[in-house]
């Protein structure tokens, strides 16, 4: 390999990890700082290397080194940090390879749900994502390319076609013209050397176009280079980013391949006391970027504030009283209602603002107005401000996840999953939601609410008795939904073009087919979600289960002997290794389940408490 230059990337110091992420929306770790021997990362990308070579299919188990960096004290402290202890990995979800190459991809922000499925995307820290590179990385090699400071805004999607499918895309034109497929670089680009060099290529210019015509604050492009051989890169499942083209020599590419691996991280438990004595302070520039940030605008400081209370806290502690009149409020409701792309900032600082009021009933009754907006984008503003409010604003929710409308339901339905307490108005109206709705979509958002619901009960202690209830609600929602063979197989197209069905307004993802018998293409958003919350519930198993274990370990192990949705299996085998922390008498039957799948993630086990040594014994 060349030598790294002179310059390396900017490491996130611990101290700085919280106010970096929920500002900037990406932090960098040095391998140094994982606590592991750094020749694994040598080891890794060797083997990876011969595997690549010999076209063998990659994953964790050819290549189990992997599951001690995910493991890594460094890494583990930095997560646990941003999402919490016990966090969990999404089984099955395309780890690796990913390679930089002569292409460059679209900017786009990763479907929250495996392989292109559709969910809420929430602004607090439930899901992240870990890149993971054993090689090092020059500038020239095809580094990640991120929007930072972007992961706060977004586009609509709900009857926009353009986003129908998982992701959110920033300039899909870049991809319906065609220029996604077109090569930048290497042996047939059309380019010079010196504008492909020189980043004067067409498709470097629409890049930094399409970020500039945003009208956003504060974005710019940055590309995660140099890196250190095991870096480590810890980004918000909302950031936009692309896969980046090589700028380098193409005729070494074969022998100096980049790789990355990528991992979907989601949380499972509440915060709790931060432990650190962060304080939310802000610099006046953020250096990594070389940005000056002293001046952002209210509005999104207001934002990254309550993000940075909440990651520590789950709650807004500390609320300001300076805009507490309701003339203040009448004008950022007025704001709420600005247009265009441009405004989406406006929009959700503004709700952010709202919540911040000391008045949490006169904000709840001017963000509830704006919730059952026509415009998507001014509902999604209001959503954001309401679960900013927190238990001020679950009547608001309630009465707004009855409405005639199914928009409105969703979103309503999504916040009281971020907010709600465990109780019987809250049940009833997640029931009706998650089993009677006509709406897959709000069915779904229902599945992912009850996890996040049940999963904050239990951390503070509050509605715990209505978890059995909760628990049985779910598993009633796993009897009736069913398996649909992928969207884009069923409609012949390629994902990102699918569009919504009489029989689903929400995309479900892709029909994976791993050439195994046993698994099929087949998806269903609502019992994947379902089975997203028992693997949260399942983490914080207590006392509170025992009326519910028996018939949960009975849905689970028949789901993980006989379903064939891989993530299905994926998520109840995940979910059952992590109750038998709890009910160590399961912890046989979990290991012969296990030793009956054909195909294992095990970056999701090892963090469910699998013994990573025992690996081998599985996989020999």
């Amino acid at each position: 390999m060349n030598p790294l230059s002179n310059k390396v990337a900017n490491y996130t110091e611990s101290q700085n990890l919280l106010f970096d992420f929920v500002s900037r929306g990406i932090v960098t770790l040095d391998p140094q700082s994982l606590g592991i021997e750094e020749g694994i990362h040598a080891e890794i990308y060797e083997k990876e290397k011969t595997l690549f070579d010999e076209k063998t299919p990659i994953s964790c188990a050819n290549i189990p080194e992997i599951l001690s960096v995910i493991r890594s004290p460094g890494v583990v402290a930095a997560c646990n940090q941003l999402v919490g202890e016990n966090w969990a990995i999404v089984p099955y979800a395309h780890a690796t390879p990913f390679l930089s190459g002569p292409r460059d991809q679209h900017w786009h922000k990763d479907d929250n749900g495996p392989y292109n499925q559709r969910r809420h995307r929430h602004h607090q820290a439930i899901q992240i994502e870990m890149l993971y590179y054993p090689g090092e990385v020059r500038e020239d090699m095809g580094p990640t390319a991120t929007i930072p400071y972007s992961q706060y805004w977004t586009f609509n999607h709900e009857e926009n076609h353009d986003n129908f499918a998982g992701a959110d895309h920033l300039d899909f034109g870049y991809v319906i013209n065609g220029m996604q497929n077109t090569v930048v670089s290497g042996p047939d680009s059309k380019y010079t050397t010196e504008e492909i060099v020189a980043r004067r290529t067409k498709h470097d210019v629409r890049m930094r176009q399409a970020i500039e015509n945003t009208g956003w604050p504060l974005v710019t492009s940055y590309e995660a280079s140099p890196l250190r051989a095991g870096s480590v890169v810890l980004y918000s499942h909302n950031l936009f980013h692309r896969g980046n083209h090589r700028r380098d020599d193409w005729q070494t590419w074969k022998n100096n391949p980049r790789f990355m691996w990528r991992f979907w991280l989601y949380r499972t438990t509440h915060p709790q006391q931060a432990s650190t004595s962060a304080r939310f302070e802000m610099p006046a520039k953020d250096e990594v970027m070389d940005l000056d940030i002293g001046d952002a605008t209210e509005d999104v400081k207001a934002i990254w504030r309550h993000q940075f209370d909440w990651i520590r806290f789950g709650e807004m502690p500390g609320i300001s009283a300076d805009e507490s009149d309701r003339g203040e409020a009448s004008r950022l409701f007025d704001q709420i209602q600005s247009t265009g792309d441009a405004g989406e900032p406006l929009r959700v600082g503004a709700a952010y603002r709202l919540a911040a009021l000391e008045d949490g009933t006169l904000a709840a009754e001017y963000l509830g107005k704006a919730l059952v907006s026509e415009r998507e984008n001014v509902r999604r503003a209001a959503l954001y401000g309401l679960i900013a409010c927190g238990g001020e604003a679950v009547g608001t929710l309630l009465d707004a996840a009855s409405s005639s409308r199914k928009w409105v339901r969703r979103v309503a339905i999504s916040g009281l999953g971020d907010i709600g307490v465990l109780s019987t108005d809250v049940l009833n109206g997640l029931e009706k939601c998650l089993l009677r709705d006509e709406s897959r979509y709000v069915r779904s958002a229902a599945a992912i609410s009850l996890g996040c619901i049940v999963r904050r009960a239990l951390g503070r202690g509050e509605g715990v008795e209505f978890v059995s209830q909760a628990v049985s609600l779910l598993l009633d929602s796993l009897k009736l939904e069913k398996n649909r063979l992928g969207m884009d197989r069923a409609q012949g197209r390629s994902i990102k073009f699918v569009r919504p069905t009489d029989e689903s307004d929400v995309c479900e993802g892709i029909g994976i087919d791993y050439g195994i018998d046993r698994f099929q293409p087949i998806r269903s958003v609502v019992r994947e979600n379902v089975l997203w919350s028992m693997v949260v519930i399942c983490t914080n198993g207590n006392e509170r289960l025992d009326e519910m274990k028996d018939p949960v370990v009975e849905m689970l192990t028949a789901i993980v002997r006989s379903e064939e949705n891989v993530f299905c299996v994926g998520l109840a085998i995940d979910a059952l290794q992590r109750l038998s922390r709890c009910y160590p008498e399961l912890e046989q039957t979990v290991w012969s389940l296990i030793d009956s799948l054909p195909l294992r993630s095990w970056e999701s086990l090892v963090c469910s408490g699998f013994d990573l040594k025992k690996v081998g014994e599985f996989e020999s």
